[in-house]
């Protein structure tokens, strides 16, 4: 949940859009996506959109698209454009949807940026369809950025791309005029952004620079506010301490009323409830000054961003050498998908499959899976090996996710106190996981990865959609586990922290 408290990094500006006592939430959840929110930001500016999955980001997109009801006040001076926009028929040529989309004859922009994307501008009279994920995303981003009198709304343009397309987007972004991007990707917000609008738990911070500058600061001031808070608990402590001894004191006064006798002498009734009135009252009134202090502490107390570890349990193989491949080749028709690949992978290996979309990286994980025997050469695997396995894929998570953990056959308590170290919402436990996000439901396959004992760890994207703190969570136990690990990934600064191996393709 988002309250009101922003923060302005790097001088005052003048904005075109502007959100204004911002209120939103979903039927079902316990607590508002955003309650009372305002900030604002310009249209020049290149925006990375940062925060935990499910924290609202998509959810901004849809309120700024005006696609969501919600209360408060939303100004802009241009029009949002969304990507990936919704398309009508994907069989149509990448032409088709220009002319659709755009309503401009004007082709010379579309090819001027295409072009610009290193894009052959022949793939826009093939079937959209039939291009690859990657292609599809760099035609798609072209066309929308022919229009000049609109802001676009960028919903994670680097999933279906390889390392270099990565690059070439982020460097096309970085000439662009101004845009609001969500990303994952540290690199390549790195690469293409000049401000950050980071929603975090309790507040939206509005910043200039790029993420690795936004990221510096962040963990700065979380080190002086985990030590300001730690204060003001503290100050808390004791001035509950001092309440509660006051109302005491209070009591103590009231009932010599009814007390012994001091030195023989009956206590006067009168004189000492008149003097215990008096006391009462003082009592009271400190006991309020003491509460409303108490308040007023609490409320400074801010909600840092913790990274808690995770659990990871990778199993001692026998074997030194758990995996040995030579030779191998596939062949999809007279289509060459793998040509002489040779590697072994040893225990407390990380190894970083590395090729372009469409080198072979995924087939290759089945065929060490045992899902696709169809290749020429030899592929040996250690006896009675146990992997663990995160597929690309999400479209099969449906159901509840109890009757999920059950099938996959780990400890259900342990499964959901690495989601929950994941940030993921108690709420999620309860839902059908049909609604939820992409990134919730990789996180489900991360968290089941993770809780099953392995002698290797078999990933396939595992970070796809995957916000920028559980990765480096993900990060910090595999280099703390140091399990076997075979993954691919084009996420550059997570592959070049963990990996210490390569296989090129």
């Amino acid at each position: 949940m988002v309250r009101l408290r922003v923060d302005f990094i790097g001088g005052i500006f003048m904005s075109t859009i502007k959100i204004e006592n911002l209120n939103f939430s979903y039927y079902g959840y316990v607590n508002p996506v955003f309650e009372n929110v305002s900030f604002s930001f310009d249209t020049n500016w290149k925006i990375g959109l940062i925060g935990r999955n499910g924290i609202g980001k998509s959810t901004l997109f849809k309120l700024l698209l005006n696609q969501e009801t919600y209360q408060g006040k939303i100004s802009q001076d241009v029009d949002f454009i969304k990507f990936p926009p919704n398309l009508s028929d994907t069989s149509k040529l990448g032409i088709e949807l220009y002319k659709e989309l755009i309503s401009d004859e004007e082709e010379w922009r579309l090819f001027r940026e295409l072009n610009l994307l290193n894009v052959d501008e022949n793939l826009v009279y093939r079937g959209f369809e039939t291009l690859s994920l990657g292609e599809q995303t760099k035609i798609l981003l072209a066309i929308l950025f022919t229009r000049e009198d609109g802001f676009l709304l960028i919903d994670e343009p680097t999933n279906h791309l390889d390392m270099d397309g990565r690059k070439i987007v982020s460097e096309y972004l970085k000439n662009k005029k101004g845009f609001l991007l969500i990303s994952h990707d540290r690199d390549f917000l790195d690469g293409c952004i000049n401000h950050v609008i980071s929603i975090n738990r309790n507040s939206i911070d509005v910043q200039s620079g790029n993420f690795t500058s936004w990221h510096e600061n962040k963990l700065m001031k979380d080190q002086f506010e985990i030590s300001e808070n730690e204060k003001l608990r503290k100050d808390i402590k004791r001035l509950k301490e001092a309440a509660r001894q006051s109302k005491n004191w209070s009591y103590k006064i009231e009932n010599t009323k009814n007390g012994v006798k001091v030195s023989g002498v009956k206590p006067d009734k009168g004189h000492i409830g008149h003097q215990s009135a008096k006391m009462m009252k003082k009592s009271k009134n400190l006991e309020n000054r003491q509460n409303k202090a108490i308040e007023k502490k609490q409320n400074l107390l801010k909600d840092i961003e913790t990274k808690e570890s995770l659990l990871l349990h990778p199993l001692h193989h026998h074997k030194n050498s758990l995996i040995l491949v030579r030779n191998l080749s596939l062949y999809y028709g007279e289509r060459q998908i793998l040509s002489d690949v040779n590697f072994d992978i040893k225990q407390g290996d990380i190894v970083a499959i590395y090729g372009g979309n469409g080198s072979g990286k995924s087939t290759l994980i089945k065929i060490l899976l045992g899902l696709n025997h169809e290749y020429v050469g030899d592929v040996k695997l250690a006896s009675n090996l146990k992997i663990s396995y995160i597929p690309q894929d999400t479209s099969n998570l449906t159901g509840h996710l109890n009757e999920y953990i059950h099938k996959q056959g780990v400890d259900e308590t342990l499964c959901k106190t690495i989601l929950r170290k994941l940030d993921f919402a108690r709420e999620l436990f309860e839902m059908d996981m049909k609604n939820y996000s992409d990134g919730q439901k990789k996180k489900v396959l991360i968290a089941v990865s993770l809780s099953k004992p392995a002698h290797i760890f078999v990933w396939d994207e595992p970070l796809n959609y995957i916000d920028v703190i559980s990765r480096i969570q993900i990060e910090e136990i595999i280099k703390e586990a140091k399990p076997t690990l075979i993954f691919v990934e084009h996420d550059k600064r997570f592959v070049e922290d963990i990996a210490n191996k390569t296989i090129r393709l």
